[in-house]
């Protein structure tokens, strides 16, 4: 097969704020393979290095080594070609890369949406929540405001950073009452801090809260102490974290799971452990977007995912427009 491997630069439009440190642009790798037939097929790496430790040096090194494993991969089976390539660096950021274009190739072939080649029933759109970063309070509500406007069902504020109580009440505010609020620490407090914190915040209606803080054992800690509904997001990187029942919903990430075939079986230990799952992105453009969207659609997910990011970026061209705070799932054959 033929394969190129593009990196790409995606500025955010203003400086996000986490709890780990502001964002002004993310590197991606872009991935296309394109057989003897001619149908050619993408995929995404999206490593983030400030969340998940994977710098953009050690995702190219991995796409490059398993460049020859495509070139040489004709007659493999996708699954069989996705083996080889883990076996050669097993780098879930960059096996994400292969697993969508594989996917993407395939629904080409068949001249279907990728979703429908994972099940035959599938949502026709996801419904996304509004992401806001730590901003000051005018700022945070001035943010909720618009998402409010845009339709947007759910929102989700990023904590741990300062004046959380001021910040959540003016977004609430500007909400209203009906919109879904949820908070995302990212792990940024200890076991009292999230629980003092969380009783204090809890009045202003939460629909959960993400990644209070790090490891099962604090996240069952807190989930036991406290009355609103605890998410695990980097917590998930634990051996037995999918399984482990430590949390009420887990957010699963493609870039971490490898792509859509891993979110698939991640999906199915989360829910089998009685939790549920919901997907969102690590700021990927548009192709692991896409992915995701026709991932949590096969999965008919009914929590809002954050996939509602693209337009946090100045230069990316996209068709997967939010509508009423949902995004539809794109219906050509393939991804996109």
């Amino acid at each position: 097969m033929r394969v190129t491997i593009e990196q790409r630069t995606l500025r955010f439009r203003r400086p996000l704020q986490t709890s780990y440190g502001a964002l002004a642009q993310r590197e991606i790798f872009e991935l296309a393979i394109e057989g003897a037939d001619g149908v050619p097929g993408r995929g995404e790496a999206a490593p983030l290095e400030p969340y998940d430790g994977v710098s953009d040096d050690r995702a190219r090194a991995a796409l490059e080594a398993y460049r020859p494993i495509l070139e040489d991969g004709e007659a493999l089976a996708g699954g069989e070609l996705l083996d080889a390539c883990r076996a050669a660096d097993d780098l879930p950021q960059a096996l994400a890369a292969v697993d969508m274009a594989l996917w993407d190739r395939a629904g080409r072939r068949a001249g279907k949406p990728v979703a429908a080649l994972l099940t035959d029933s599938v949502l026709g759109e996801v419904l996304v929540n509004a992401t806001i970063g730590a901003e000051d309070r005018a700022g945070a509500a001035a943010s909720a405001e618009a998402a409010r406007r845009a339709g947007f069902r759910c929102v989700k504020l990023k904590v741990g950073i300062g004046d959380d109580a001021g910040r959540v009440a003016a977004v609430r505010a500007a909400l209203g009452p009906a919109p879904e609020l949820r908070l995302d620490a990212n792990g940024a407090w200890t076991v009292d801090e999230a629980v003092r914190t969380i009783d204090a915040l809890a009045a202003a209606g939460l629909e959960l809260v993400e990644e209070p803080v790090h490891g099962l054992g604090p996240l069952r800690d807190v989930r036991e102490r406290v009355t609103v509904r605890i998410a695990m997001d980097e917590t998930t990187d634990v051996p037995g974290a999918l399984a482990s029942g430590a949390a009420d919903a887990v957010c699963l990430k493609l870039a971490r799971c490898g792509g859509i075939s891993g979110l698939l079986a991640c999906a199915s230990l989360v829910r089998a452990s009685g939790a549920e799952p919901y997907v969102a992105s690590t700021f990927d453009g548009p192709l692991g977007i896409a992915a995701a969207l026709h991932a949590a659609a096969a999965l008919r997910i009914q929590a809002a995912c954050g996939l509602a990011t693209l337009d946090l970026f100045t230069d990316v061209e996209h068709t997967l427009a939010v509508r009423d705070g949902t995004i539809a799932v794109p219906r050509g054959p393939g991804l996109l």
